[in-house]
């Protein structure tokens, strides 16, 4: 996968992650034909950029932590 295409889908997932649609990897792993550990990965990739990705076990799903408390 060269740089544009992983950063394209680093931005998609972002963005599902900001509307709240994004679950779990699984949903990565069957959009985008890979492995579960490299959905991980992306995610972790994001991360590593600066976005405070967290999973809530509560709702099951990955959120943005400085936009879930600006909520509230």
């Amino acid at each position: 996968m060269d740089f544009l295409t992983y950063s394209e889908r680093l931005e998609y997932i972002l963005s599902l992650i900001e509307k709240g649609f994004l679950q779990s990897p699984n949903y990565l792993v069957e959009k985008y034909n890979i492995s579960e550990r490299t959905a991980r990965r992306m995610i972790s990739s994001l991360r590593m950029l600066g976005h405070d990705v967290v999973y809530c076990k509560k709702t099951k799903k990955y959120f943005l932590r400085n936009k879930q408390t600006a909520k509230n």
